[in-house]
């Protein structure tokens, strides 16, 4: 009997906390798994809905943000699903990745019904001088205001100011060259307008000349975007013009 109670009292010993160990065992809770944040079954509707949604193309990283803890290829899949699903015959819509974003767009067969019911009476359309002109900047950008009048032989001051105005080009900065000229490019929202994804997709000249309408030149703005740029004298040769005597822009509240 006295060696029993000794044995017990040698094993409370060397494992003084064993009855705690079982205690807190048993008073653990079991691990709760996390529910997903969006079921699988929902990444498409909430990826309509936000394309839908936006005022201007949503962005890959956009659609991260929003739909945290969807994996890329679930949400990626779902716009594909998307796309075939506006793609079918017969729909109104189209799914379009344009301006480095995605964005859900009348078909372009059905402009001319659209725009009746958006704005019947004052069409927003640009001259023709000022379409030539924002054809050669968006081929021959960065390019310069005396090179625009080079290439196009008539002045194009004031049409730069219509297309800084529509938002359709922006100031890129200034050439180093005698003068320092302005250097003008295209803007997100020229690839807004023709429905392009970035400027690689811009088309052949004849191509991108029937999407601005059967009064271009298409034979005058070939040679003009094939022609080289006309020779300046880099700054370095020669000391810039007088700052008074540099060119400013068509309207210098614009930004």
């Amino acid at each position: 009997m006295e060696e029993k109670e000794k044995k017990e009292e040698r094993g409370a010993d060397t494992n003084p906390d064993a009855g705690e160990g079982v205690a807190e065992t048993r008073d653990a809770e079991p691990p709760v798994e996390e529910a997903p944040i969006l079921p699988p079954q929902e990444v498409r509707a909430v990826l309509e809905g936000l394309i839908f949604a936006s005022p201007q193309p949503i962005t890959s990283r956009d659609i991260a943000r929003v739909l945290v803890g969807v994996p890329k290829e679930a949400w990626q899949a779902a716009i594909e699903e998307l796309r075939a699903d506006y793609g079918r015959d017969g729909r109104g819509l189209q799914l379009v990745e344009v301006a480095g974003g995605y964005q859900i767009t009348t078909r372009p067969e059905y402009n001319d019904w659209i725009r009746e019911l958006l704005d019947p009476k004052s069409p927003t359309r640009l001259s023709i001088q000022a379409l030539e002109t924002l054809a050669v900047i968006a081929y021959k950008q960065p390019v310069t205001l005396p090179e625009i009048i080079d290439l196009r032989g008539v002045k194009s001051g004031g049409v730069l100011k219509t297309l800084l105005e529509k938002r359709l080009i922006r100031i890129t900065g200034r050439k180093e060259v005698v003068g320092r000229p302005i250097l003008y490019g295209t803007t997100k929202e020229f690839l807004l307008h023709f429905g392009l994804r970035d400027l690689g997709e811009l088309p052949e000249i004849e191509e991108f000349a029937e999407v601005l309408g059967e009064e271009i030149d298409v034979a005058g703005l070939k040679r003009a975007i094939d022609a080289p740029r006309p020779v300046e004298i880099p700054l370095a040769e020669e000391e810039a013009a007088d700052p008074a005597e540099t060119e400013e822009p068509p309207d210098s509240n614009i930004k």
